[in-house]
C-alpha cells in the first residue's frame, strides 16, 4: 500500500499557482487525473494543465469561485463529466489578510470568512454528493491556529473552523468510507507568504523551526498526496503541522 493514484480523480480548489500549484502536479505525477480550479487566472490554469500533460498525466481547468455555492455545484458537475468520476477533494484555495483588530474592515472579515470558510464547507458538501467508498477530502488551515501572532486574528479564526469541521464531519462522513483531515502548514515560500515582508522578518520566521527556513510548496504537496492515498485509511478527523517543527 503506498501513494499510487492511478485511476483516481482530483479536484484542487486554488491551484493555479503557489501551494495549490505543487499539489496539483505531485497527485498528477502519482497517477491521479487532476482538475486545476482557480478563480480569475486562467492562463495560469493553462500553464498548469500544460505541465502536467506534458509529464504525462490528465487534467483540466474549471474556473469557480468557491465562495458562490452555485459555481462549487458546477465545478464537480464538469468535473464528473471530464473524467466521469471525483475521488478526491483538496480544500487549498484561500485567501489570508493581516491586519490590527482596529484596522479590519467587515469587508475583511466576510471576505477571509466568504472563502476559507463558507468556500470550504459548502465545497465538501457538494463534492460528496459524486464520491463512493475511499472518497479523500484535504483541508487546509495553518499553524497559525496554535500560536499567537499579532494581526492574523480574522485569517486564524477562519482556518480554526476549518479544523472543527474536519472533525465534526469524521464522524458523519466515516460510514461513506471518506476521510476528511487537514493539513496545517507553517511559513512556506511562497509570494503570499512573502509579500510585505522584510528580510529580516523573514530570517526571525525561518528560525522558529527545526530546520531554519521557510518550508516550499513541495513540502505541502507531500503531506496531501499521502493523505488522499490508500496508504491513510486509517487516518481521519486529524488536522497535521506540515511545519518543519515550528514552535
Amino acid at each position: 500500500m503506498g501513494n499510487n493514484l492511478s485511476g483516481k480523480v482530483a479536484v484542487v480548489t486554488g491551484s493555479s499557482r503557489g501551494i495549490g500549484r505543487a499539489i496539483a502536479e505531485e497527485l498528477a505525477r502519482n497517477g491521479a487525473k487532476v482538475v486545476v480550479n482557480y478563480s480569475s487566472s486562467p492562463d495560469k490554469a493553462e500553464e498548469v494543465v500544460s505541465e502536467i500533460k506534458q509529464n504525462g498525466g490528465e487534467a483540466v481547468a474549471i474556473q469557480a469561485d468557491i465562495s458562490n455555492v452555485a459555481q462549487l455545484e458546477k465545478l464537480f458537475e464538469e468535473t464528473v463529466k471530464a473524467f466521469g468520476a471525483l475521488d478526491i477533494l483538496v480544500n487549498n484555495a484561500g485567501v489570508m489578510m493581516t491586519k490590527p483588530l482596529a484596522a479590519v474592515t467587515e469587508e475583511d472579515f466576510d471576505k477571509q470568512f466568504g472563502i476559507n470558510v463558507k468556500g470550504t464547507f459548502f465545497a465538501i458538501q457538494q463534492a460528496v454528493k459524486h464520491m463512493g467508498q475511499g472518497g479523500r477530502i484535504i483541508n487546509f488551515s495553518t499553524s497559525v491556529a496554535g500560536v499567537m501572532f499579532p494581526t492574523y486574528s480574522v485569517y486564524a479564526g477562519s482556518k480554526g473552523a476549518v479544523e472543527q469541521f474536519t472533525r465534526q464531519l469524521a464522524k458523519e462522513l466515516g460510514p461513506k468510507g471518506i476521510t476528511i483531515n487537514a493539513v496545517a502548514p507553517g511559513p512556506v515560500n511562497t509570494e503570499l507568504f512573502t509579500v510585505g515582508k522584510s528580510e529580516e522578518q523573514i530570517d526571525g520566521i525561518r528560525k522558529m523551526n527545526a530546520f531554519g527556513r521557510l518550508g516550499e510548496p513541495e513540502d505541502i504537496a507531500g503531506a496531501v498526496v499521502f493523505l488522499a492515498s490508500d496508504a491513510s485509511g486509517w487516518v481521519t478527523g486529524q488536522t497535521l503541522r506540515v511545519n518543519g517543527g515550528m514552535v
